[in-house]
């Protein structure tokens, strides 16, 4: 074997998932067909979930320092509220995509992943023993590399999905968007945001000082992929949508987008598997992607390093497309939504004012953010604690090892069983998973944790933590039930130990 993964794309997706697997011993290979960078940002947000997400690693402090957190979020462009007690990171940080992937590759290289770039993924070929991917990277024949697992991180329009065979169904595009980098001289406000007019919507956000990010958007008119993508097509539209061109000038990149829905039909097929872009691709309305890529990799990553280490059944990695392919599905839903509620019209007019009405409600609210921010995702997993299945909590602690929150007991990206009641019963059960499973006595500093769409509950006893920050098991009990522990910890993290 040349190295454990090959993952196709070094996006945030990609960068990520190999972050993920390194942090637990696996050697990986990044593949990327770009000689470099690209400079484009089509992204430029990052959602409470993603942030936490980051903290658990340790990381976020690096995205906060480049980014700018906004009290306000939208569904469709109309505003949403967010509620501080559901998250130590409740607001949106707007951050341009190619900072984040700046960030994710320092990171990257402090772990000790490469990125090889100008290798652009042709061919793949998977046995019982491994995969073997084709690689064009300029010579006058393929290189090759062997690796146990390929994941495609590769974008909307994957070459791994496509040479897997994996389906990719959806629905068509109905309209046209394009987007870019200028000066905006004329514009005589500093930030729009979804204007809508007869002919379209726009936007224009500043990002950075003196440069504008444009959006425009014209329904009902869908170009051919391959049409070129220009900086006067851009002006075009945006005199047609707005009624001028504000001054546009000096782009810094020109791109194109749609509405256009799918998703694969499976997240893996055999050694090969999916991630990001190349399992979803949606409206980009509220900014999901990047976020639901980035939360792709943090569940696929450990599950994927435990097989590879011969630590839990090559089954453990069915369990990825089982968790992650309905919250993909309701992305693609809530966007199809929202790109139908910005559309022309006073018919659309009319749905929006009564939309807006109801948003005033807090259920309302918080059902809306919770498909933006992703707090509210609950695995299917067994159990009967309302934490099972769930992110946990970020509640405070007075830890022997100095932590001061649970998130912080996530950084190595190990799965953590958290005692909080000083069980013996918990300590006994652990020790059949001390390679593997960090066992944390501590005591809370709350009698109850928030937990997004629940509310109050009391905390917990004790409780099993996955490196992807999801509960596996929990109870109240100080004396707690320990064969269901014991599942929960072979289910997730493989067998005990012998002897």
């Amino acid at each position: 074997m040349d190295t454990d993964v090959v993952i196709a794309g070094a996006g945030p997706t990609g960068l990520m998932l190999a972050c993920e697997l390194r942090l637990a011993g696996v050697d990986v290979t990044v593949v990327e067909k770009l000689a470099e960078r690209s400079g484009e940002s089509r992204a430029g947000g990052i959602h409470s979930r993603t942030l936490e997400v980051l903290d658990q690693r340790g990381i976020l402090d690096r995205f906060l320092a480049e980014g700018e957190l906004q009290p306000v979020g939208h569904f469709s462009g109309l505003y949403l509220d967010f509620d501080e007690s559901e998250s130590r990171h409740p607001y949106p940080l707007m951050i341009l995509q190619s900072a984040i992937e700046r960030l994710l590759e320092e990171w990257a290289a402090e772990l000790g992943v490469g990125v090889r770039r100008s290798s652009e993924v042709r061919g793949v070929h998977q046995d019982e023993g491994g995969v073997t991917v084709e690689l064009d990277t300029g010579g006058t024949a393929p290189a090759t590399l062997r690796a146990r697992y390929l994941v495609g991180c590769d974008g909307g329009r994957s070459t791994v999905r496509k040479l897997a065979g994996i389906d990719f169904p959806g629905t068509e595009a109905t309209m046209t968007a394009l987007i870019g980098d200028v000066e905006l001289p004329g514009l005589p406000e500093d930030y729009v945001w979804v204007r809508r007019t007869p002919h379209g919507d726009y936007s224009a956000i500043a990002f950075e000082p003196g440069w504008h990010r444009v959006i425009t958007s014209e329904y009902d008119h869908v170009v051919d992929r391959d049409e070129p993508v220009t900086f006067e097509r851009l002006k075009e539209s945006l005199t047609k949508v707005a009624g001028t061109d504000f001054g546009i000038r000096n782009p810094r990149w020109i791109s194109r987008f749609n509405d256009a829905a799918r998703q694969a039909a499976q997240y893996r097929a055999g050694r090969i598997l999916l991630a990001g872009d190349a399992a979803h691709i949606h409206f980009p309305a509220g900014g999901q992607g990047l976020n639901m890529g980035i939360q792709d990799a943090v569940n696929l990553g450990w599950k994927l390093a435990g097989v590879i280490r011969g630590q839990a059944p090559e089954s453990l990695l069915d369990t990825y497309h089982t968790e992650r392919h309905p919250v993909a599905e309701r992305v693609l839903h809530n966007t199809r939504a929202q790109s139908a509620l910005v559309r022309p019209g006073p018919q659309t007019d009319a749905l929006r004012e009564v939309f807006g009405s109801l948003m005033v409600f807090d259920e309302v609210n918080q059902y809306l953010r919770h498909l933006l921010n992703a707090l509210d995702i609950r695995y299917p997993l067994d159990g009967d604690h309302p934490l099972v299945g769930r992110r946990v909590p970020d509640a405070d602690l007075d830890a022997p090892d100095g932590a001061g929150r649970v998130h912080e007991l996530l950084h190595a990206g190990r799965p953590v069983l958290l005692d909080l009641c000083g069980s013996a019963e918990v300590a006994a059960a652990a020790k059949g998973w001390a390679d593997r499973v960090d066992l944390v006595e501590a005591r809370g500093e709350d009698d109850h944790w928030t937990v997004p769409a629940i509310g109050d509950i009391p905390a917990p006893g004790a409780l099993l933590i996955r490196p992807d920050g999801h509960v596996a098991w929990a109870t109240d009990d100080t004396t707690p039930h320990t064969p269901s522990l014991i599942t929960a910890l072979t289910t997730w993290f493989g067998p005990a130990l012998q002897g």
